[in-house]
Order: C-alpha cells, then structure tokens, then sequence
C-alpha cells in the first residue's frame, strides 16, 4: 500500500502543467536569443540621421525651438559578448575635407540579461544606483548608455516584445542628463524624463525617444521627439574607426575598469556636468587617447593619468 500511494498520487497531478514544463526552457531561450540576435544586429557600419524635434510646450511663456536634423558616418563594434551582456561601442568618422579624417568616440550602450540594478542618473551630476523590482526582471534587458568619456549618461530597463508585428525595446521611463544639443544653449530646462525605444528594420536600425524635458524633477517645459535612423552605409574611412580602435582599446578597456570601480566604492558617480563633453574631465580624458594613438605617450602612463583624474574628480553619489 505505501508503495502504490506515491504513484496514486503522482496520477492525480494536473497533466497540462506537467506537458507545459519542458517546453517553457526551450521557449525561454529562444526568446532570449532572438533579443542577442536583435542587440548585436545593431553592430555595423552606418549613415546617422539625427532627427529631433521639440513639440508641445507645457508652459505657456516657452516657445519650442526649431526642428534640429543633422548626421554622420557611424561605426558600431561589439566589444564584449559574454552571452548575458553585450557592449557596443559608436565611433564616428568625420570628413574634415583634404583627405583628412577625424574620429570621435562616441557614446555607448552596454546591454544586460535580468540586471538585479541598473545605474541610473538621480539628480544633477549624479548617478546610482537603482533596483530592477524582481517581478520587472525576468525576461528584461537593461540598456545602460555611456558618454564619450565612458562616464555613465542613463539607464533604464525593459523587455523585447512583438508590437503590431515589429520587436522593439522598450525602457521604463528613466531621468537623463541634457545632450550637448541642449547643455550648450543653457536652457531653461536641465534634465529629460524619457523613454527609450528600439527596433532592427530592414535598411538597418531606429532609436527613439519620447523625452519630457524638465526644469528640475517637478516642472515640465516641453515635450520633444527624436528618432535616430541608422541606415547601413559603408562608403567612408571605416578604416579610420578601426585604426582609431586598434590603437584605444586597452585605454579605453582600463577607463571602464575604472569607473566600474569608482561605482561601486562610492555608491555610485557624482560628478560635475559640462556642456561640451558632458563632465568636467571627458575633454582630457579624450585627449589622453588621442595622445596614446599618436604615439605621444605610453598606454601605462595614459591610463595612469586619467586613473588618477577620474579620482580626483567624483565623490560619493551619497
């Protein structure tokens, strides 16, 4: 009798939950690799247009300024894939006439599989950070994006999901530092309250944003859209990025090390914004790579001086 009760009862287990377990692996991971697939397929060579638009005025003494369109050459690379994150790092190429090239490194966006946090901007020249809720976490993708320093600009979270027969990212909303475009005019906003979105098409890949830019965290100004169109193009210096590239990488490897470590010693970032570059030291810290490919300075002593910089420069986020 104590032998049969077992499997009496193993019969009177529902048989639809037991048919569904050894699917739902399966299922999961073949979600989770079309979202790699969707991540690293924004990896390439592109022509940029940047389209931003300010739209509704939430005040009534603020008139939205004019429509801003510009672009460029761009070149995308994955510098790590290690199946849960992916990083990719944007380099544009600029044609300075005369056959000359200028490359700048741009901003990156650092991809994360089921984050327990996520570095957020909080306030004016600070970032912490921020616990993804564990209901939200399954499933989800944090994008984390960087300024051309590496120093961190956002983060936020959200799943890849089918919307009217398209993949797309979506974030949650999340607070963002003024983009150049802004910082430089002083206006009289100084932050975004934004949500981020993502989808691969056929000519290449769209980034957009529906930002709310905000004088402080309680008054909005104005609404602005922009949509980033990454069109796949190969007719310039690629070769310019990759040299570029070839001669950074390990600065540029030592810099993330670096800011990863002042993230987590001091609970975060707080560090002073700056219009043109985004902090107070990304001018230099740019400098010292350009310096490490023109051969002016070692990559040891580049890495230690910006080390030392980087230091000097933040404190506790709190």
């Amino acid at each position: 009798m104590k032998l049969l009760l077992p499997i009496a009862l193993s019969l009177l287990a529902p048989m639809p939950a037991l048919a569904q377990t050894p699917a739902a692996a399966p299922a999961a991971r073949s979600a989770f690799e079309a979202d790699r697939a969707d991540i690293l397929a924004m990896a390439g060579t592109y022509k940029v247009k940047f389209d931003m638009q300010e739209s509704t005025s939430w005040r009534a003494d603020y008139t939205p300024i004019p429509v801003k369109v510009s672009g460029g050459n761009e070149v995308v690379r994955v510098i790590e894939d290690s199946g849960r994150t992916i990083r990719l790092q944007h380099l544009l190429v600029v044609d300075m006439g005369d056959g000359k090239k200028m490359v700048i490194k741009h901003w990156r966006q650092d991809w994360q599989y089921e984050p327990a946090k996520v570095l957020v901007y909080s306030d004016r020249d600070a970032w912490t950070w921020a616990d993804v809720p564990a209901a939200e976490r399954k499933g989800a993708w944090s994008q984390t994006v960087y300024q051309v320093d590496d120093s961190p600009r956002y983060g936020g979270w959200g799943k890849w999901a089918d919307v009217g027969g398209i993949r797309r990212w979506e974030s949650n909303r999340t607070w963002r530092p003024l983009a150049r475009r802004d910082a430089v005019r002083g206006p009289v906003y100084d932050r975004y309250l934004g949500v981020n979105r993502h989808a691969i098409a056929p000519a290449g890949w769209i980034h957009w944003q529906d930002n709310l830019k905000m004088d402080g965290k309680d008054t909005p100004v104005v609404q602005e859209y922009v949509l980033n169109s990454y069109t796949r193009f190969g007719d310039f210096d690629v070769k310019a990025a990759d040299d570029y590239w070839a001669a950074t990488k390990g600065y540029w490897a030592a810099i993330r090390a670096e800011w990863d470590r002042i993230a987590a010693a001091k609970a975060g970032i707080r560090v002073t914004e700056e219009a043109d570059h985004g902090t107070v030291i990304a001018g230099r810290v740019l400098e010292i790579a350009d310096e490490i490919q023109q051969g002016k300075t070692s990559e040891a002593d580049g890495i230690k001086t910006a080390r030392a910089l980087m230091d000097q420069a933040t404190r506790a986020a709190r």
